[in-house]
């Protein structure tokens, strides 16, 4: 049986060859080890392509019929024109922990940037509604684990997705998006800010094309590559049907670490995070648990964790949350200051602080992200 030689210029034809009916990831695997190359298998007749695998005669009938009808050349014309790159499962550059799960991604189109860093990975999901606790919970995770030096991927949804995101930024660390839909598009709407920062300083990812829409069907695939990014997942706030508990589901699968936040008894949103916990996953509810809970990893990051947590703490005085600790602009630390455990109004931070208003009102956003304060009904805040 011929070997798979990766070879970056044949983009077009595994464009092709995905796109064709009946060939998903792990058919098209299947398919490069029987042929050797997407250009064998673009060539083969039907009677040959039966011969693989899983295939049959009615599949090839399909594969044959369907291989050349995807606008490859076009596809590439346009990507290179949104400032997108595509990247092969043989290339190099292709996340090693995401090239190991049985049913990679041929194909990743990226926009912003895949780096080495990215190996030490941690991905947060959870609830698209979900609430200030899983809000607040999702950030400060993200945001001390990217200064930590992890990666933090999740799928740029509404609410823990978004928090996790947007921890992870506030860190200055790296955070990867797996997208639902091509990314030509952008969903949910409102995170086009949100998106071009993530590119910036890490990735927004999908493996399908440019203009697929943000469809149901293409959620749960999705979820397979935020879990096998990653070392670990955690799970924080997911009803008993979440897609949360879907990229669980995968993480178990690849044989990866899943953990879970705990949240309150009587409430929906903790019904899938609880039933994870009843099920086997490591309870959560510190850093160094998840350090823990990666067993022989973990091990190994310990002294890693440690590291940046330490020098984190030269540069500042102030002890935040477990062992690690983030940095504050002048600004951010005079409103902490001013801020104790009883809720100060907004217009009263203005005046103890003497700061202009945007600048309150950016710092706040800032610290709250950082899981430093709380925000309450009114536009109350106070210390965490």
């Amino acid at each position: 049986m011929p070997q798979v030689q990766p070879n970056s210029g044949d983009v077009e034809k595994w464009l092709k060859l995905i796109r064709a009916d009946g060939v998903g990831p792990v058919g098209f695997a299947k398919l490069l080890e029987h042929f050797g190359s997407a250009d064998r298998v673009m060539g083969a007749s039907v009677s040959e392509l039966a011969k693989v695998d899983g295939v049959g005669f009615k599949t090839a009938e399909r594969i044959a019929a369907t291989r050349n009808k995807f606008d490859a050349a076009a596809e590439l014309r346009r990507a290179e024109k949104l400032g997108l790159w595509l990247l092969t499962c043989e290339d190099d550059r292709f996340p090693p922990v995401l090239k190991r799960i049985y049913d990679p991604p041929p194909v990743l189109y990226i926009r912003g940037d895949l780096t080495r860093a990215d190996n030490l990975a941690i991905s947060i999901v959870g609830s698209r509604r979900c609430s200030h606790y899983g809000r607040e919970q999702s950030s400060r995770f993200a945001h001390v684990l990217a200064s930590s030096g992890f990666t933090i991927c999740s799928g740029m949804a509404r609410g823990i997705d978004t928090a996790a995101h947007q921890g992870a930024l506030a860190a200055q660390g790296r955070t990867i998006a797996v997208m639902g839909c091509g990314l030509a598009n952008m969903f949910p709407p409102e995170n086009k800010k949100l998106s071009e920062q993530i590119s910036e300083s890490g990735a927004c990812i999908s493996e399908l094309p440019l203009d697929f829409e943000p469809q149901s069907k293409n959620f749960p695939p999705r979820n397979r590559i935020i879990a096998g990014l990653a070392l670990g997942t955690i799970v924080i706030e997911a009803a008993l049907r979440s897609g949360a508990l879907i990229t669980a589901k995968a993480a178990l699968e690849y044989n990866r670490e899943v953990m879970a936040v705990p949240g309150k008894i009587d409430s929906p949103l903790s019904k899938g995070t609880h039933q994870l916990l009843k099920e086997g996953a490591r309870l959560i509810d510190s850093v160094e648990d998840i350090m823990e809970a990666m067993g022989y990893i973990g091990k190994q990051l310990e002294s890693h964790v440690s590291a940046a947590a330490a020098k984190a703490t030269e540069e500042v005085e102030m002890p935040l949350f477990h062992a690690a600790q983030l940095k504050l602009s002048g600004d951010e630390r005079a409103i902490h200051n001013h801020l104790d455990k009883d809720p100060k109004h907004l217009e009263e931070i203005i005046a103890g602080t003497q700061l202009q208003p945007g600048s309150v009102s950016a710092g706040l956003i800032s610290l709250r992200l950082k899981g430093l304060i709380k925000q309450l009904p009114g536009s109350m805040f106070v210390k965490s």
